[in-house]
């Protein structure tokens, strides 16, 4: 994963490292649960599958809040990365650890102080009780490792390491399937034993997944980043909460539902407890199939934010055809699965009643009919997100479950009974299928097609003012030097910093290394020492030359030497000695101490360099078209700040 180059490597390539160790940890995520199913359907009956199914929805709460940290992180993390805002992407996880601890521990004391009331929002039947509160009082033990697993298996994806992701989960899940059938038929521990086998896989997966961060890749933790940011909370919760909506609907359909099936079920032929049971069983093979779309969307959304913050978006287009294709053909084989063998998979989960079969064939042709437009709707939602976009992916999420499917269970419920209300998943996944076609058009027309700045970084310098001509003078840890080169790149024109000092060794025949040399200790300038003078007119050839096409040139007195010429930008960037200082520790490894005499001492002789041999001041703006505070905007921001300067014009 190390040597895989998010910018430049193949999409497909990239897709298949990142994506299918995704997916794997997301099955073994849905796993959980339809293991305990099967165990329990098959040692225990249909009464312990109805059981689970009213604890299920405060573990889809955990992963909710799970989710809404990890995820945001994760995307937080990729668009930093990308962005090269590297200060940002660790302070975020540092923050996204704290506050899964912190909701870890609330979520699991109201679950304790408010289990009755719980366990009767869901749809708690008295013949299913004693089962539901047997195996959610031992449930609930293990949701802070759950949580904490759940939120920061995404920060490990991200970080590029998702086959390590991949194999926590996955030990965890596999200790599950080995102590179920231990627990249930050999200790005769019924749901309690699936339970426990269950929360002892989560604390071996949280233990694995914690031993990562002790050395990560990327991620850079140190004290300051665990201090919680408001700012950056905010960002996380912002960029989470599509997922977070995306499981909290879970659980307020699976609440509706139950509370439907309870009411309608005990008026019709098949009573309370069949269709409860039934129903619990199709929604964990629902959640087979969703895992693996959204193990194929997560496993992307490192290289689209990524490629999105560096502004790569034919990229960005490319991957999301990508995973669009795929999971729609994931949705297809899934839907002549459900139609054409349903019977197959009922009888995975235990022998029952002719009753029995006859609802859960119903539920499986008719509530998984739109499984298709489900997969594609849910794929967009999740690129919305890798994007930067969190307002429309939330839209998108809440209209499918809450808006439509809701609304539509209670009507169809109330006139048509427990079979009736099966059709409204299909009319949901209709509706929300076309809003995400529509949501996604209106999306690339605006920021992609019609925008003249995406142009501008698509189709180069044919959008730009003939030999345009970008010179940044800028104060040393301002982050200047990787504006430039970020610019050079947005706009497909040549790019001019070390170069200079080949290009000028050849014109004075003075060695690079001497003129390097040179360069880096203008701070003992003499201006009795001819050479220096040789070494600027030299580079004064060089930058006449190469200003002659397009391009971006630092420092070296750029802005004076083309002040008479046409199409020049001159940019001076700056920033607070605080930041400053920070960069030189982070990036330049610069112990603090010495960070600031070297920012002295370096822009005193830039300034005295500049003044020499153009009898102006180096930091007078009033030399410059464009005056930029780095700090403010951020690299990035910096570079798009400078880019819509030039196009405007």
């Amino acid at each position: 994963m190390k040597n895989l180059d998010l910018e430049n490597e193949k999409i497909g390539k990239l897709l298949l490292n990142f994506s299918i160790p995704c997916i794997i940890s997301m099955l073994v995520g849905a796993l959980y649960n339809i293991v305990d199913q099967i165990f329990i359907g098959n040692g225990v009956g249909y009464l312990g599958n109805a059981a689970t199914n009213v604890v299920y929805p405060f573990t889809v709460i955990a992963l909710a809040l799970a989710l809404l940290i990890g995820d945001g992180t994760s995307a937080l993390f990729s668009l930093n990365l990308g962005k090269k805002d590297y200060y940002k992407a660790n302070k975020g996880v540092g923050n996204s650890i704290v506050l899964m601890l912190i909701v870890s521990v609330v979520i699991t004391l109201l679950g304790f102080i408010f289990s009755d009331n719980i366990l009767k929002i869901f749809g708690v039947t008295n013949s299913t009780y004693s089962y539901a509160k047997d195996y959610y009082q031992i449930i609930l033990m293990g949701i802070p490792f759950y949580v904490l697993t759940s939120g920061l298996n995404g920060i490990v994806r991200a970080d590029g390491a998702p086959k390590f992701a991949m194999f926590a989960t996955l030990i965890g899940a596999i200790l599950n399937i080995i102590l179920d059938p231990i627990a249930i038929f050999v200790l005769n521990m019924g749901v309690k034993g699936a339970a426990l086998a269950t929360i002892i896989g989560q604390v071996v997966s949280c233990v694995i997944t914690l031993l990562y961060f002790i050395k990560p890749r990327k991620v850079k933790l140190s004290g300051h980043t665990f201090k919680l940011d408001r700012q950056i909370c905010k960002n996380i919760v912002m960029l989470g909460v599509s997922s977070f909506i995306t499981q909290i609907s879970i659980v307020i359909v699976i609440a509706v539902a139950n509370n439907m099936i309870v009411k309608y079920g005990a008026l019709s032929k098949y009573g309370a407890d069949i269709p409860l049971s039934v129903v619990g069983i199709v929604m964990k093979v629902f959640a087979i199939v969703i895992a693996i779309v959204i193990g194929v969307s997560i496993g992307s959304q490192h290289i689209i934010g990524y490629n999105f913050g560096a502004g790569k978006l034919d990229r960005v287009k490319k991957t999301f055809k990508s995973i669009l294709i795929t999971n729609m053909i994931v949705g297809i084989i899934a839907f002549i699965l459900f139609q054409i063998f349903p019977q197959y998979i009922i009888n995975i989960f235990g022998s029952e009643s002719k009753l029995y079969n006859d609802y859960a064939l119903l539920c499986f042709k008719i509530y998984l009919a739109g499984i298709v437009f489900t997969c594609i709707t849910k794929s967009c939602s999740i690129y919305l997100q890798s994007i930067g976009k969190p307002v429309k992916s939330m839209i998108l999420s809440l209209s499918r479950d809450i808006v439509i499917f809701i609304p539509t269970l209670i009507i169809l419920a109330s006139i048509y009974g427990v079979v009736g209300m099966l059709w409204a998943a299909l009319i949901a996944d209709i509706i929300s299928f076309v809003l995400a076609i529509i949501i996604i058009l209106s999306v690339h027309n605006t920021n992609v097609v019609v925008d003249r700045k995406e142009k501008i970084m698509e189709k180069g310098i044919n959008y730009l003012p003939k030999n345009i001509v970008i010179t940044i003078a800028r104060e040393y840890g301002s982050g200047g030097r990787y504006v430039g080169e970020l610019l050079a790149k947005e706009l497909n024109v040549s790019f001019y910093d070390k170069e200079i000092i080949r290009l000028a060794s050849k014109v004075s025949g003075l060695t690079e290394e001497y003129i390097k040399e040179k360069e880096q200790r203008k701070s003992d300038f003499n201006t009795y020492y001819n050479n220096d003078d040789e070494i600027f007119i030299a580079e004064k050839e060089v930058i006449q030359n190469i200003c002659k096409k397009p391009c971006v040139i630092i420092g070296r007195c750029a802005d004076y030497i083309l002040k008479n010429q046409k199409n020049v930008y001159k940019i001076f960037l700056y920033s607070t000695e605080e930041n400053k200082i920070k960069r030189c520790t982070k990036y330049y490894g610069i112990k603090r101490d010495d960070a600031k005499k070297i920012i002295k001492k370096v822009d005193k002789a830039r300034a005295k360099h500049y003044e020499y041999y153009t009898n102006l001041k180096w930091k007078d703006f009033s030399n410059y078209d464009l005056a930029i505070n780095v700090d403010k905007l951020g690299v990035l921001g910096t570079v798009n700040a400078i880019k819509k300067v030039i196009i405007d014009k």
